[in-house]
């Protein structure tokens, strides 16, 4: 954690709103997917916000957890370091915020490295994590550990087929949102040039 001192006024106020968006049974149950998901030696972290940011500051949890989403042998982390060094545990959440935005999860819905590394927004971790187990949910390609009820599944393309005559057909028809004329005329309405009169 960064060595910063308290925040005043404005900034305050913000950082309060951030640590209120927190959930801590969300936290519970992405500690019980990941614990599940990594099916190894992985150690089960004490409750609490501070605690589940140190859990996953260095970064091997989440390189873990992002490599058994994917088939042995294509894993997209291949070298996973338990270094100490502050720049490669940032080096390693990088990778997995990568990594993550290849497997699917949309780029608004991934948090920054000093979200995670200085505990500035946890709960943009926790989006972040759950839209990746919604997107594991919605791939269903087996790799995906845990309850399918613990993550929303993703909607699937729904394409729809119309022939040439329903097309030509919908091009005639004055959709809602363009209002509607009914009952409208011009009756009164003079030419332009034309003056007022005004009685």
């Amino acid at each position: 954690m960064a060595n910063r001192g308290p925040s005043y006024g404005l900034s305050r106020e913000v950082q309060e709103k951030i640590e209120q968006k927190y959930d801590a049974d969300l936290e519970n149950k992405l500690v019980d997917w990941i614990m599940l998901q990594c099916a190894e030696d992985v150690e089960h972290p004490p409750p609490g916000r501070a605690h589940f940011q140190k859990w996953l500051m260095d970064g091997t949890v989440l390189c873990k957890l992002i490599n058994s989403l994917y088939p042995p042998g294509q894993e997209p982390i291949p070298k996973i370091s338990e270094s100490k060094m502050a720049f490669k545990q940032m080096e390693q959440i990088s990778q997995f915020l990568k990594a993550a935005e290849i497997y699917g999860v949309r780029t608004t819905d991934i948090f920054q490295t000093v979200d995670l590394w200085e505990g500035k927004d946890m709960a943009a971790v926790q989006r972040t994590l759950m839209a990746l187990g919604s997107v594991a949910v919605t791939k269903d390609d087996g790799c995906y550990r845990g309850e399918p009820s613990w993550f929303h599944r993703k909607a699937q393309q729904n394409r729809r087929g119309f022939s040439e005559e329903q097309l030509r057909q919908g091009q005639n028809v004055i959709g809602l949102q363009m209002g509607s004329n009914k009952g409208a005329s011009q009756a009164g309405m003079t030419g332009y040039g034309m003056p007022r009169q005004i009685l």
